[in-house]
C-alpha cells in the first residue's frame, strides 16, 4: 500500500489548507485512514481519521471544530480540511492507514509526510 500526501505549504495564521492523501497498491475495506502530525521538536500526535467502510469520523479533541476529515471513496483518497490555522499547527502531517482505531500510534502504513507552516 502506498500513501501519497499533498496540499501542504506555507500560510499565514487564519488561513485554510486542504491536505489530500491518495492510497494505491492494494484495496482495503474495513480500514481506518487518517492523519497524524509532528510539530518541530515535539512528539507525534493524532489528528483525525475516517473508517473507510462507513465514513464514520473521529478526531483528537483539540482538532475538532477547525479540522474536517472526509473521504473520496471512488478515488481512495482522504482529505483534511484545516481552517483558521494557527502557528502551533505547524508540523509535518502524515497520512496513515491501519485496521483499527488509529490514535497516537497510527496505522501500519505511512506516507512520507507533507509540511505545513503557519506564520504568525
Amino acid at each position: 500500500l502506498r500513501l501519497v500526501e499533498s496540499g501542504g505549504g506555507l500560510v499565514q495564521a487564519g488561513a485554510s489548507l486542504r491536505l489530500s492523501c491518495a492510497a494505491s497498491g492494494r484495496t482495503f475495506s474495513n480500514y481506518h485512514m487518517g492523519w497524524s502530525r509532528q510539530p518541530p521538536g515535539k512528539e507525534r500526535e493524532f489528528v483525525a481519521a475516517v473508517v473507510w467502510s462507513t465514513g464514520a469520523t473521529y478526531y483528537a479533541p483539540s482538532m475538532k471544530g477547525r479540522f474536517t476529515i472526509s473521504r473520496d471513496f471512488a478515488k481512495n483518497t482522504v482529505h483534511l480540511q484545516m481552517n483558521t490555522l494557527k502557528p502551533n499547527d505547524t508540523a509535518i502531517y502524515y497520512c496513515t492507514v491501519g485496521p483499527k482505531y488509529l490514535g497516537v500510534s497510527g496505522g501500519n502504513y505511512w506516507g512520507q509526510g507533507t509540511p505545513v507552516t503557519v506564520s504568525g
